[in-house]
């Protein structure tokens, strides 16, 4: 540790920059807008001011950046890696969570995909409600709920099980709170609606009385059979 002597607090020594200065809670400026993750500009705010004394650099420092703009820009994949790494701690505190996945098209925090172990009616909702209650989990605009044997990861399996099974009355959930500050949609800054989709399989204990089918799938000894021959085909 080396001491800055204009603040004296303490900072690392092998820091590449050191910005020193002071902000004055009271002051407020007007900024932006600026591009940002979302591929937006976001929306001009009042922000605090930092107002910068002194800047000191090692010799040849390094600045770490990002380019962020339309998805899916670097921050996107930095997003990915949070995503696996706090999907551990997700499942020890939710344990019916099988896989989520957040999509680059949802920007970090506007759409999480998760596959559940099913187990009793409602439960959709219940982990809906889990996430909107974790940290910034609750910025998360659309919250999509699959079975188990449905992969989170594969957009194209999500819509279709999304698009046929779920049924506008009974299955989508509108829920108030915050939303990030860059979003742009809500009528009120940080504030506006969520929505849950529960893309889950019903039955009776959900009100639905009528048979669910099952997804179309091949015979196994059909399939067997064809791989073997499949050379015979002349395909």
């Amino acid at each position: 540790m080396c001491t800055a002597t204009l603040s004296g607090i303490a900072i690392p020594a092998d820091a590449e920059f050191i910005l020193e200065g002071y902000v004055d809670p009271a002051e407020l400026r007007r900024e932006g807008p600026f591009g940002d993750h979302t591929g937006f500009y976001s929306l001009e705010d009042d922000y605090p001011v930092f107002h910068l004394q002194r800047i000191t650099r090692r010799k040849k420092p390094v600045y770490p950046a990002t380019i962020v703009g339309i998805p899916p820009k670097e921050d996107c994949w930095m997003a990915k890696a949070t995503e696996r790494l706090f999907l551990p701690l997700l499942k020890m505190l939710c344990p019916e969570i099988v896989d989520l996945s957040m999509p680059l098209e949802g920007v970090f925090h506007n759409c999480v995909i998760v596959s559940i172990n099913k187990r009793y009616p409602g439960q959709a909702r219940k982990v809906m409600n889990f996430l909107w209650g974790m940290g910034q989990m609750m910025y998360v605009k659309f919250i999509i709920v699959v079975d188990a044997e449905v992969d989170p990861k594969n957009p194209s399996e999500v819509a279709w099980r999304a698009f046929n099974n779920v049924d506008g009355r009974r299955d989508l959930v509108l829920s108030d709170g915050p939303l990030d500050a860059l979003d742009h949609s809500s009528p009120l800054p940080r504030y506006g609606a969520r929505m849950g989709i529960d893309a889950t399989a019903k039955g009776p204990d959900e009100g639905h009385t009528r048979p669910w089918p099952e997804p179309l799938a091949m015979d196994p000894a059909v399939i067997e059979c064809v791989n073997r021959r499949w050379k015979e085909y002349g395909f």
